[in-house]
């Protein structure tokens, strides 16, 4: 089941979450379904706001195509398990909505899915016209299995800039910087970091950005395809003991477990001079200029995570969620019309209309639409660091099966909380199935 903070990490504007636009039962290919049969494809999609994109992508491929694709929804917080449910039965759709990594791992295991070569072979745009550090996170044993289909959300470091002027705070390029500006916001009676820990995954970002920044982006790699090892490393010892001293300065309060990103909690901690910095997806912007809009003018900054003195990984690397993806069933009848419609996700239609509710696309020629953009400037901005960036980390609860979720939350929320020490969070990522 796709928790509360999914829903704003795969559509960055507000809206009603909507039901689903057709009967599951109308949904299949194999030739006897509801609505016709086989002179149809069915695309499965994520229901929310941005279906509003999809929908529009679909009446465009309809007009020309003389295989016609079927749009159908299932509301967010159903559609991982509704998938499951239906991925490998009459009901499969043809083309489906995930996040890459780990979310489809278990569908390439099983067979299901198209490897797309042969798709890439006939049309090369099919990748090159996408960022090969967002293309990547759907390439699964080395076959891609999936095109990317919604928008970028890189996880940055946000600060409220009047408080860290007050208190003659610079924004932290380094750690030993952030070490110092912490203590410097405390003996102000600032809070340092905004976190809100009750929802788990926002504390999981510190995690994925100093294992990143200690050891590079090949230790978790490792971790995630089952190299037990990777997690009693040197390097991953030594991210446990920074992030350790980290929290020991105070630098995140003492009710961070209390506080929730979901409910607005830990934005309103920045927004409202409570709190200096809070490190959060991309979705921040969106969240506060629909909730503070005078703070977001005059007051809101953003950067990349600090640099680690001595650590291995480039400073340029991202964590976050890399892009959403459409992925294809193998036994789709219509693979030519399928290779068709993902065409249209690199499309100039597709960036504007992405662009326009608030997405930034990941294709090559999203730059000469981003003027055009909610605001230009923090769009360049987020391109700019994707399109540089040598790897971008999924995030650690997308890049393992979703059965991993609940382990690796808990072993994070312990361990900041003190009820896990760096041995117990070792052995607790070691009990993960890999990806």
């Amino acid at each position: 089941m796709k928790r509360p903070a999914q829903l704003l990490r795969t559509a960055v504007v507000g809206g009603v979450t909507l039901t689903l636009s057709l009967s599951l039962a109308a949904c299949g290919n194999s030739g006897d379904s509801a609505d016709g049969g086989s002179d149809k494809i069915h695309i499965l999609v994520y229901g929310d706001a941005a279906n509003k994109v999809e929908k529009q992508l679909v009446e465009t491929f309809n007009k020309t195509s003389k295989v016609k694709a079927v749009l159908d929804t299932i509301p967010g917080a159903d559609y991982q398990a509704k998938l499951q449910t239906i991925i490998s039965g009459k009901q499969a759709p043809d083309v489906f909505f995930n996040w890459g990594g780990g979310s489809i791992k278990p569908y390439v295991d099983a067979g299901l899915l198209m490897p797309l070569d042969d798709f890439i072979a006939k049309d090369p745009g099919l990748e090159s016209n996408f960022l090969p550090s967002v293309f990547n996170t759907a390439v699964v044993d080395g076959k891609p299995y999936g095109v990317p289909m919604r928008g970028t959300q890189p996880v940055l470091l946000f600060s409220n800039k009047k408080v860290l002027a007050d208190a003659g705070v610079a924004a932290p390029r380094t750690w030993s910087e952030l070490l110092t500006a912490v203590k410097t916001l405390k003996a102000k009676g600032v809070t340092p970091i905004a976190l809100g820990g009750g929802d788990k995954w926002p504390t999981q970002m510190w995690f994925q950005y100093m294992y990143d920044r200690v050891a590079g982006p090949d230790l978790f790699q490792k971790a995630v395809g089952g190299d037990k090892s990777a997690w009693a490393s040197p390097d991953s010892k030594k991210a446990l003991g920074m992030l350790k001293e980290l929290i020991d300065t105070g630098a995140f309060g003492s009710n961070y477990d209390s506080v929730k990103f979901t409910d607005g909690g830990s934005p309103a901690l920045l927004a409202t001079g409570k709190a200096a910095f809070e490190l959060m997806g991309s979705w921040e912007y969106s969240t506060l200029q629909d909730a503070y809009p005078d703070f977001v003018k005059k007051d809101l900054g953003y950067g990349s995570f600090p640099t680690v003195e001595g650590g291995k990984g480039d400073p340029n690397n991202l964590a976050g969620n890399t892009n959403n993806y459409y992925s294809v069933l193998k036994n789709t009848e219509h693979p030519e019309a399928v290779a068709e419609f993902l065409k249209l996700m690199y499309s100039d239609e597709f960036v504007k209309a992405q662009l326009g509710i608030g997405n930034l696309p990941t294709t090559t020629n999203t730059p000469k639409f981003l003027n055009g953009s909610a605001n230009p400037a923090y769009s360049t901005y987020q391109y700019e660091l994707v399109k540089k960036a040598p790897a971008f980390q999924l995030s650690w609860d997308q890049a393992y099966p979703p059965a991993a979720t609940t382990t690796i939350h808990q072993a994070v929320q312990q361990f900041f909380n003190g009820q896990m020490g760096a041995d117990a969070f070792i052995a607790a990522m070691q009990t993960l199935p890999a990806a």
